[in-house]
């Protein structure tokens, strides 16, 4: 099969950092299906621009998939899917690992868009405020209170957690 050059480099793309990118989906919608569709979407833009984005084509995938991941939460305020992800850890605490992991994704879930664009890009993609800013296309003032309320609201959302894993492991009262 005589395969087209006009897409030159996007399979390496993929194949070396697929996975990443999928696992940075999944953040942003709250769950695999939801992840590869917003991927494949990203992906389907960034093939119609290809002749335009010349350099650095995994920044371009990447910054469509938020702003797509930001359109899709305006348009739809629903609660996510339980993902369970990649298979889990072996081992007697497997469960435990599932349980913290789909508690996370769930409280990532109540942010508001934004915060939660922010802190995926912050802390999942290791960006910095000035990269992050850049991607989303707003202040480095913003990323910052951003950040700063979205973590907060995670804190709140997360306080009682301590002692309910020590209910369910038999350490609490």
């Amino acid at each position: 099969m005589v395969r087209s050059r006009r897409f030159d480099g996007l399979d390496t793309l993929i194949a070396e950092r697929g996975n990443a990118l999928l696992g940075t989906a999944v953040l942003l919608t709250g769950n695999r299906a939801a992840g590869e569709d917003l991927l494949q979407a990203a992906l389907e833009r960034l093939m119609r621009s290809w002749g335009r984005v010349r350099e650095d084509r995994e920044r371009y995938l990447r910054r469509t998939m938020y702003h797509l991941a930001i359109d899709q939460w305006r348009h739809r305020r629903r609660r996510p899917e339980v993902f369970l992800g990649h298979e889990p850890p072996g081992g007697p605490d497997a469960t435990d690992a599932l349980d913290l992991r789909d508690a996370l994704i769930m409280a990532l879930a109540q942010l508001s868009p934004r915060q939660r664009a922010v802190l995926v890009l912050r802390y999942w993609e290791q960006l910095t405020e000035p990269e992050t800013a850049a991607e989303l296309g707003c202040s480095v003032g913003t990323v910052k209170s951003t950040a700063s309320r979205g973590l907060a609201r995670l804190r709140e959302l997360t306080s009682t957690w301590d002692l309910h894993h020590a209910t369910l492991n038999g350490t609490g009262r």
